[in-house]
């Protein structure tokens, strides 16, 4: 079926991914990234298992190959010197079925992860030493990279969104620069800052003009810094609920909210339209899952073709077909075919 309209139609597909069925596949509880490569390849994360998925354009598994990661929260691809690179953020923890969907007691061991696409681990990234860090979390949901090929410095920035809501950053070669956490602006502190993108849609061939976008979720807006960490402005408040992830094909921005929808907007960031919006399953008990009679966490039984639950990952291929994964038991992977 088509969701959309006008320029703005897609195809719903969300059998198209050929994944293994396996009792983690159906029990685990997705909570990961996705990316695109140049030859348009589709990167994800397992469900419930430590592996990363490679997909053909048309959903077949050409290959896995695993990782040591809690979860692939943030699959960010890079390409440094005509080599396709990963950087992943690694939140730490991961809900399981064995305790109930909570998380499994123990320390959280969030980590910044930079690897080639056979899962060779090139660098990481050591966690500021800052005084929130001395009893808050760590757990970083994104990372965004100021890539040189596009006439950035190579800077790494990286988002804590789940840990103490700051977005630190790096130069090139790992070493900590400064960091941010919303107070440097008049929109306010960060909370929840669960995606970073660099924007280079009004950027001119120097790379003058790209911007840092942070999805600074719990607040439903999203904060925009130029490239030095300097605030500009803010902007959603009125037609954004829980921003989660960016794209861009185009002049347009598309925007990944949890609570059911993606969320298309213009050039200069203005509202154009939402797609597959169902916010009312938001509101069932124990979304984006169910609860059953004994008040236990269980698969949802709600999914429907056309309307979305959780969308969480979101990338885009060059023909803007857009590719979502959602927050969910057993996961739902959906292709958006661009009309």
């Amino acid at each position: 079926m088509q969701i959309g309209s006008g320029a703005n139609t897609y195809e719903w597909q969300d059998s198209w991914a050929a994944f293994p069925e396996s009792e983690s596949a159906k029990t685990g509880w997705s909570h990961h990234g996705v990316t695109v490569t140049e030859s348009g390849q589709i990167i994800t994360y397992h469900q419930g298992d430590p592996t990363m998925m490679v997909l053909d354009p048309d959903g077949s598994l050409v290959r896995t190959f695993p990782v040591e990661v809690s979860d692939a929260h943030g699959i960010t691809l890079v390409n440094e010197g005509g080599q396709e690179l990963l950087w992943i953020a690694d939140n730490g923890r991961k809900r399981h079925p064995s305790v109930g969907y909570d998380y499994p007691a123990g320390e959280t061991r969030g980590q910044v992860l930079k690897m080639d696409l056979e899962g060779n681990v090139l660098a990481s990234l050591t966690r500021p030493d800052l005084d929130v860090y001395r009893e808050g979390m760590y757990s970083p949901t994104w990372v965004a990279v100021n890539e040189e090929r596009h006439c950035g410095n190579g800077d790494v920035w990286v988002a804590d969104g789940y840990g103490q809501s700051y977005v630190h950053r790096y130069d090139s070669s790992g070493n900590y620069i400064a960091s941010i956490n919303g107070e440097e602006g008049e929109a306010g502190s960060f909370n929840c800052p669960h995606a970073i993108f660099i924007d280079r849609r009004s950027s001119d061939q120097g790379g003058s003009g790209a911007e840092l976008y942070v999805a600074d979720r719990a607040n439903g807006r999203v904060q925009v810094y130029d490239l030095e960490g300097n605030y500009k402005r803010v902007f959603g408040s009125d037609f954004l609920t829980t921003p989660s992830g960016f794209v861009t094909h185009g002049d347009l921005l598309v925007i990944a909210e949890l609570r059911a929808r993606l969320t298309v907007c213009g050039k200069n960031d203005e509202f154009v339209c939402y797609l597959g919006a169902n916010d009312q399953v938001c509101d069932v008990e124990g979304w984006p899952n169910n609860k059953d009679a004994s008040g236990n966490v269980v698969a949802t039984s709600l999914l429907e073709t056309g309307k979305f639950n959780s969308p969480h990952g979101l990338a885009v291929d060059a023909q803007g077909n857009l590719y979502v994964a959602e927050w969910l038991i057993g996961g739902r992977f959906i292709r958006l075919g661009k009309v």
